[in-house]
């Protein structure tokens, strides 16, 4: 009687999966790929995608090795009512580019998307998803407001990260916090009295 299951060998399927996915990204952009693709690009059932990856923006986080979730940490902070979510955000989004150690593959991300098509194709793809699909849905704004808020971050993002332009590539991190999440939570509808 043949064995039923998964086939041995998990973190070698893992791996082929992630390669996979990385493959048909970059070649396909993020619109342009399925599970079922990247399924039978490694060569596995689908089903073992969904197992160990869950959702398409999940495999794509692993497979371009992001350092968090958008999805996940936006459902985090939109859980914790007790706190201002715009402040929360920016610190949030903050906390990843100060971190080293999530700060480049942060910077790879970026500049791949910056500099070839088809990397900008999956990157646009995959934020146009989680705009939609999380961020909008989850805090209660349009699909405008949520890629205005977007916008407002990754603007922030290239001119203290990638062009290091004074004074805010110096700036300490809770002052940035503090004088942009005013402008975050305008955008998100919430303005203060």
């Amino acid at each position: 009687m043949a064995r039923t299951g998964r086939r041995p060998g998990n973190t070698r399927s893992r791996e082929q999966i992630l390669r996979a996915a990385r493959e048909q990204f970059s070649e396909l952009g993020y619109d342009g790929v399925s599970i079922r693709g990247i399924a039978r690009g490694a060569g596995v059932d689908p089903a073992l995608v969904h197992h160990f990856f869950g959702a398409k923006d999940a495999v794509f986080v692993a497979a371009m090795r992001l350092p968090y979730n958008p999805g996940e940490v936006l459902r985090g902070i939109v859980a914790d009512s007790g706190h201002d979510r715009a402040e929360a955000v920016v610190r949030f989004f903050l906390g990843v580019w100060e971190d080293p150690g999530t700060r480049e593959p942060m910077l790879a991300f970026v500049r791949s998307a910056v500099t070839n098509e088809r990397a900008a194709e999956a990157v646009r793809g995959f934020t146009q998803d989680v705009i939609t699909r999380h961020v909008a849905a989850e805090v209660g704004i349009s699909p405008l407001r949520a890629s205005l808020v977007a916008a407002q971050l990754f603007g922030m993002v290239l001119v203290r990260y990638l062009a290091a332009a004074e004074p805010l590539a110096s700036a300490p991190p809770e002052e940035v916090v503090a004088t942009y999440a005013p402008a975050v939570r305008t955008v998100l509808g919430e303005a203060r009295e």
